[in-house]
């Protein structure tokens, strides 16, 4: 499953829809709103994304996943809209009968919805400011790229 959507991420349901009783492993990955960011005092974040571009993207990272890991699923979930502090702004799970590959496919699909969706974050502070974070991984893979 991949989705984009401006409700609730429930870690609780989609782990239960992610396993069955063929798999040895589930990893999930939250990224959750936190209150701060570069030493500044976060009030209010949003997501802003190229939804059907942003949806192929999700689509190809899942089958690049299934191609190089031998698992059972993965999906990937995503907010936009306003997001509260503490909330789930993205959820990534992963089944595999093996906790190696599971792991594995995990943190490689979220480095890589880091890497290449169309998905933007802005963040809003405490004195006022708001800004439009790069992510580093974007900011990193520019700079090797030339």
């Amino acid at each position: 499953m991949i989705e984009i959507q401006e409700k609730l991420i429930s870690s609780q349901k989609l782990r239960e829809l992610i396993a069955d009783e063929t798999c040895g492993a589930v990893v999930i990955f939250e990224g959750l709103v936190r209150n701060h960011h570069q030493g500044k005092k976060v009030t209010e974040l949003r997501y802003e994304a190229f939804k059907p571009m942003a949806l192929k993207v999700l689509a190809d990272i899942r089958e690049e996943a299934l191609r190089r890991w031998e698992l059972h699923d993965l999906w990937i979930v995503h907010r936009t809209g306003l997001i509260s502090i503490e909330e789930a702004a993205v959820w990534v799970g992963v089944a595999s009968s093996h906790r190696k590959e599971a792991f594995e496919a995990c943190q490689w699909a979220m480095d890589e919805i880091k890497l290449r969706a169309p998905i933007w974050k802005h963040e809003t502070y405490e004195d006022g400011s708001s800004v439009w974070v790069e992510d580093q991984c974007v900011t990193a893979h520019s700079q090797h790229s030339h």
